[in-house]
């Protein structure tokens, strides 16, 4: 599998998380791995910010 492929994997498996409302220390890779960035982006995308809370869709 090439480098693109595994990034995609993470990124898509970082929203999955953020989507199921997972913790981000869930993420499965080490903090020297650039598919943790990889992950945590795909993460951030699909969690609310802290000070939208539950009502982030209300807009």
């Amino acid at each position: 599998m090439g480098a693109h492929e595994d990034i995609v994997k993470a990124v898509t498996a970082g929203r999955t998380a953020g989507d199921l409302g997972d913790p981000p220390t869930d993420c499965p890779y080490p903090s020297t791995s650039t598919l943790r960035t990889a992950w945590i982006r795909g993460y951030a995308e699909r969690r609310p910010l802290a000070s939208q809370g539950d009502h982030a869709d209300a807009d």
